[in-house]
This record gives C-alpha cells, sequence and structure tokens, in this order.
C-alpha cells in the first residue's frame, strides 16, 4: 500500500527567461515497508525532491499526496505539524546539537513534539539500544565518532514515530565501512518498525541495499526498478 504518491510533480525557479525547472514532472509512489534510494549527480534535483516530500518546499505544479492529503493545500501550521508528526529527517550533516548527549539529542526531539520526560527517555533508551549505541548514550555529540553521530541522528529521526523518513546524503563523510554501518542501522530500523524511507546518496554502492533505485538527471526520473 503506497503511503506517499508524487503526481507529475514540477519545481520552478525565477520566471520568464530566466526560470529554472529544478524538478520536472517527477511521479512515483512509496510503499509501506519500502527504502529507496534516490542516485543523480550534483544538481539534479535529488535534495529539492526530497524536500518537496518532507513539506519543506511547496511545488509550483504537481501533487504529493501523504495519508490522503495534498501537502501543498496545507496551511503552514498543518505542513509544520506534518513534518513533525509524519517526517523523520536524516540529514548530510546531522545536525546534532554539541552540547547535549547523545541521549539528549533525541529527547529533546520528544518534548518537542509535547510528549512528557519520562516516556522521552523511555524512547531514548530504546532506539539507543538498538542502534548499539546504549554505552554512549551519555556521551556528548561531540565526542561521538562520525558514525555514531549519523547513528544518533537515526535515532532522533525516529523519536516521534514518523510514517517514512527521508535521508540526505548519511554517508557523504564517513568512510565506506562506517558508511555501511550506517545505512544497514538505517534499514533495519525502517524494516524493523514498518516504516518507509527514502535515501538520497551519490554512493551507488550505498544504493544498492535499497529496495528500489530512482535515478533523476537534471530533475527528470530516468529509472526506476530493484536495487538487486
Amino acid at each position: 500500500m503506497a503511503i506517499l504518491e508524487l503526481r507529475d510533480v514540477v519545481k520552478t525557479y525565477g520566471s520568464g527567461e530566466n526560470a529554472v525547472e529544478a524538478v520536472k514532472n517527477v511521479s512515483f509512489e512509496l510503499e509501506d515497508g519500502e527504502f529507496i534510494a534516490l542516485v543523480g549527480p550534483s544538481g539534479s534535483g535529488k535534495t529539492t525532491l526530497l524536500a518537496m516530500i518532507g513539506a519543506l518546499l511547496t511545488p509550483t505544479s504537481g501533487e504529493i499526496i501523504c495519508g490522503g492529503r495534498q501537502l501543498s493545500e496545507l496551511s503552514n501550521g498543518e505542513r509544520a505539524r506534518f513534518r513533525r508528526d509524519n517526517v523523520g529527517y536524516v540529514f548530510q550533516a546531522n545536525n546534532l546539537l554539541p552540547y547535549l548527549t547523545a541521549k539528549e539529542n533525541l529527547m529533546v526531539v520528544r518534548s518537542i513534539g509535547g510528549n512528557g520526560p519520562s516516556s522521552a527517555s523511555e524512547r531514548a533508551n530504546e532506539l539507543l539500544r538498538e542502534l548499539g549505541l546504549e554505552k554512549r548514550a551519555s556521551a556528548l555529540a561531540t565526542a561521538l565518532s562520525g558514525g555514531e553521530r549519523q547513528r544518533v541522528a537515526i535515532g532522533r529521526a525516529l523519536m516521534n514515530d514518523p510514517q517514512f523518513i527521508l535521508v540526505d546524503e548519511p554517508t557523504a563523510n564517513l568512510d565506506s565501512v562506517r558508511g555501511k554501518q550506517v545505512v544497514e542501522s538505517l534499514i533495519k530500523e525502517v524494516k524493523g518498525r514498518n516504516k518507509a524511507g527514502i535515501m538520497v546518496t551519490h554512493d551507488l554502492s550505498m544504493a544498492e541495499m535499497a529496495d528500489r533505485i530512482l535515478e533523476i538527471r537534471d530533475g527528470q526520473l530516468h529509472t526506476s526498478g530493484p536495487a538487486k
């Protein structure tokens, strides 16, 4: 069952002679429990597409539908609640708060969602344990390795139990071994919790770990097929 559907999505910047189509008529569905890799060269529209799926940007035309709702029709407040309740983000730069511990970086997300400190602590402990970071829970973000920081970022993305996870180049600053560990942890969490995910990556070896690979070039979707 599709939890997310894109129909002829277009994103244009500028107007007239200066108009640039960053994303051109992209259509696909994300199935429940599916993990998709979105690949393509720099400037191909991957990150712009991811931002529209996550309701950070609004399409110029076309439809993005989740749970029967067209995201472009939501008010600003509704879009903010949609992001909070339905979308988990893992960014390339991980964006952890350096003065907080690994566990605190997870708990701050839960508190923003309106949950009490007790439930936040329990949820954080559960995720850190699953991600192999239980012994690093009290370590400051600055004391963690690159791979550990990205695994904390995965845990943070899952704190509010979102419908799907959006991941932007999670292995860009990691060596191949640590990168593989991070993607394996990500896929394990997505599959184990029956979520769905889209990962933007330049690394084909990481993309091949996904269920399906979508290739985007010059804003257009060119291929959609199984990764293996």
